[in-house]
Formats: structure tokens, sequence, C-alpha cells
């Protein structure tokens, strides 16, 4: 288990499909089972690094970036969930509220497929490749009827995760929002210890933890720890521009502290 992951059970924001949840969760269950067992869409998840990090010395986009990416993405969706938020995706379909974290939860799983053909434009080439792997996925698990409107939603998610048309859904906005919480030390380490000093790679050596709990003014409180001002990168240009249009404004709230302990630190806390 990678550093990462370890600092996310601590911090109480990885998804447990046998604990208690605020939705329907037998559904996604099932799903998420069969994503870990389906050698298809693992391949996919290893292959999908090469581009980003091998050849563009970016931060991690393979296995490890999806687990927490969807791990996030379930846990947050549970907090807006507690705080009673109303989700569209699913509903204007006409399915069921069981079906909202499935199109989460696949999503997050598929949105980066398409580094495989390439870093740049990558969304819009995990469009048809995901499509691909939803036809054979979903006919497990839906009728015709709603496997096409699953699927409508599920790519509506990925394709928006990081482009600059912004979710018509709550469910794709979770996504666009969780892929951004991807941010800690870990993410960076192969790009780090292979010379890369790029602002992603070095702005995310500076974030210790993320935390996701409930608000007290709003339904999610996301806190952010970070050892120098580097880190003000990760938090404002990339986790502000990605909450920024995603439908989630009013339901999230954004503080990160400096805790390196200096006499004068140059950003003590800001928040969105």
């Amino acid at each position: 288990m990678s550093d990462t992951e370890t600092d996310a059970d601590s911090d109480g924001h990885r998804y447990d499909p046998s604990a208690d949840h605020a939705f329907p969760d037998e559904r996604v269950n099932d799903v998420l089972e069969y994503v870990e067992t389906d050698e298809e869409i693992q391949a996919y998840l290893e292959a999908q690094n090469v581009n980003p990090v091998a050849r563009k010395g970016y931060n991690d986009h393979g296995s490890k970036h999806v687990s927490i990416v969807r791990h996030r993405a379930l846990c947050l969706y549970d907090l807006l969930k507690r705080g009673d938020v109303a989700f569209n995706g699913a509903l204007e379909q006409g399915l069921d509220e069981a079906d909202e974290p499935v199109i989460v939860a696949l999503a997050a799983t598929l949105h980066d497929i398409g580094h495989v053909v390439h870093r740049d434009e990558h969304p819009y080439y995990s469009i048809p490749l995901a499509a691909d792997l939803l036809d054979r996925v979903l006919p497990e698990f839906y009728d015709v009827a709603d496997e096409v409107r699953v699927k409508g939603e599920i790519l509506h998610a990925i394709l928006c995760h990081h482009t600059p048309e912004d979710p018509l859904t709550l469910e794709a906005g979770v996504v666009r929002v969780a892929d951004a919480l991807d941010m800690e030390q870990g993410r960076s380490r192969i790009p780090y210890e292979q010379g890369g000093r790029g602002i992603n790679t070095v702005s995310s050596q500076a974030i210790k933890r993320v935390f996701l709990e409930p608000g007290d003014d709003k339904a999610v409180l996301v806190e952010i720890e970070m050892t120098n001002a580097a880190g003000v990168y990760q938090v404002d240009n990339l986790l502000k521009a990605k909450l920024h249009g995603s439908g989630l404004e009013e339901h999230v709230r954004i503080v990160a502290l400096n805790i390196r302990e200096e006499t004068e630190p140059l950003v003590e806390r800001i928040e969105l």
C-alpha cells in the first residue's frame, strides 16, 4: 500500500463497502467488485500511466491515482448526500438513486484511460475507449434502456473532468472535484525521483494530507495541510479551477493550512 493510500485510510475518506452510507450501496458495491477483477480494465489502468509519467514527466495517472480518485469521489458523494444535496443526473434520466454512485464510481475509474493515446486532450480519447468497456460491463447489471442512460451519464462525467465543458450533473461535478483531490506528495514521487521539478511535481510535494469531513455551514469541508507555499498552486490553480463550474461550489468549503513550523510562514492559511 502506498503512503497516499495509508493516509487516506487514516484520514477516514477511503470508501468502505461494508460501512453504512447515506445512499443505497448494494448496486455500486457489486459494480466495484466486478471492476476490481476485470482484466481489461486493470490493464488499461496500468498502461495509461506511461504517457503522462514516463514520457511527459507528469504526476501519477495510473491505477493508484484512479483508486484514490474513486475513493474520494464516493466519499465526497456520501458527504453531500448526508448534507441532503439533491443529485440530478440519474434522476433526470429516470434512473434510480442507486445508480448515482454507479455513475460516480465508473466515471472515476475510467476518466483517464485516454492517456493510453496521449496526455494532451485525453478526456476526448477516454470517451470511445470507456464506451467500449461500458458496452461490455453494463449489461451485467442493467437492461438495454437503463444501460444506455447510465452509459451516457458516465461518459458525460468523464468528458467534463478536465475540459472546458462544465458538468451538467452533480454526479459529474463530484468526479471533476475528486480528480483534483488527489494531490498529496505520493502522487509526484516518480517524476520527483527522476528529477522532475515542474510546478505540478513541486506543488504536489508540498501537500502533506487532504481531509474530507462534514462541514459546519456547508455539506463538505476539504482541509488541506501543506508544508510550504508551493502547495498553493495545487489548491488555487487546480482544485479551485475544478470546483468552479462543477455545480458543487455552494456545498464545498476548502481550507488550506501551512503546517510547516517557521517563525514567519509565507502562507499560513487560505480559504476558498
